[in-house]
């Protein structure tokens, strides 16, 4: 491997004054604002099972290179390559990140150490299966939180069946089928972080751990980062920005209630509100792709409940089946090849779409899921 692709993600291991050390992950590719690739998310596999094997790693922080993006996501267009090059097809480059990636969201899920994910800046698809998984979720004042994946043909994978479906009442749902823009404020309100410390503090708070009395008890140091870091969401707490998914709450709930499945997606994208946030979001669903919005309910609805590994389970037969059509590959060129941003979109409305090709979507592509280990 090429010392530029080993630099993509770059690992330290900060020693503490007790002995164990502090694993350090940082996605370095600024200018992709760290959009993950198959090799990115190969190397943090690696390194993580490593790191959970030794007792000399106290805990795991996750941050960025750069000022602005923890991570946009994948690289949508190396997936879009994929696509295209095997229409139809089994699609090797995309269907082995998608399961490489999984792999590594499901891995820091269950991770037993702490694992501090540092969500400056745009954090989005790929970057919040990452940021999600997160023992310790950190926001800052530049955070901006999303999984716009309804404006390309896809839908919110990397765990979003799990954590989308945990927010509080139909919150999870509105901003998976517009995509819209959530910030700090919003992210505590829907219990998407553990706390808010300004960005200006992260090596700081890097030190701190260092400078940590490390326990041989992996609940003891759970404790012991709970206590460090709200050391700083209390010095920081009077800075965090104004949010708005709170101040929308009963106008989503209202539209997400509007009754079957076709009535919520067209109610919210004719929805006529005062609240501007609003009004971006339902213009992004509006002009996003039918089929998305279709999937997105559905795989919600038969996700509720569901364990981790089912749901990842379920995503990557979902995602396949997907990036083996066409949609998925028409959003990608849209928005971002040809950049023309108006996506010929198989279906031109939800109530269109036929209930026989919505269920054939969840058809695994397997008799045994890949992920079949987890």
């Amino acid at each position: 491997m090429s010392e530029e692709l080993k630099d993509e993600v770059l690992f330290e291991e900060r020693r503490s004054a007790s002995g164990p050390a502090v694993g350090v992950i940082t996605l370095n590719v600024p200018k992709t604002l760290n959009s993950l690739t198959l090799n990115m998310v190969e190397l943090m596999q690696a390194k993580l099972k490593e790191w959970r094997d030794r007792s000399d790693i106290a805990c795991v922080f996750i941050k960025s290179a750069g000022e602005k993006a923890l991570c946009a996501g994948g690289d949508v267009q190396a997936l879009y390559r994929s696509a295209v090059e095997q229409p139809g097809g089994p699609c090797e480059y995309a269907e082995s990140f998608f399961e490489v990636e999984y792999r590594v969201d499901y891995a820091l899920h269950q991770f037993d150490k702490p694992v501090i994910v540092w969500g400056h800046g745009i954090v989005m698809g790929g970057g919040m299966g990452v940021y999600a998984a997160g023992s310790y979720r950190v926001v800052t004042e530049k955070t901006r939180l999303a999984m716009p994946e309804v404006t390309i043909g896809l839908y919110p994978d990397v765990g979003g069946s799990y954590f989308l479906n945990r927010m509080p009442e139909n919150k999870g749902l509105f901003l998976a089928l517009t995509g819209a823009n959530f910030n700090a404020a919003d992210a505590l309100y829907l219990k998407s972080a553990e706390g808010f410390i300004e960005h200006q503090y992260q090596e700081e708070v890097l030190d701190a751990l260092a400078d940590t009395a490390w326990s041989t008890g992996v609940a003891d140091n759970h404790e012991r980062v709970l206590d460090l870091l709200k050391g700083f969401t209390d010095r920081c707490a009077a800075n965090i920005p104004a949010g708005n998914v709170e101040a929308a709450a009963a106008e989503i709930d209202a539209l997400c209630q509007a009754g079957d499945d076709v009535a919520v997606i067209e109610a919210i994208a004719n929805a006529e509100s005062d609240n501007t946030w609003v009004q971006k979001a339902a213009a992004a669903l509006k002009a996003g792709s039918p089929l998305s919005a279709r999937i997105i309910i559905e795989q919600l609805r038969r996700t509720h409940g569901a364990s981790l590994k089912e749901v990842f389970k379920g995503e990557l037969a979902l995602s396949t089946q997907i990036v083996r059509g066409t949609e998925f590959a028409e959003g990608v060129r849209a928005l971002l090849i040809d950049k023309d941003r108006n996506p010929a979109w198989k279906y031109a409305t939800a109530a269109e779409i036929p209930a026989e090709e919505l269920a054939r979507m969840f058809e695994s592509p397997w008799e045994e899921s890949p992920l079949a280990d987890l």
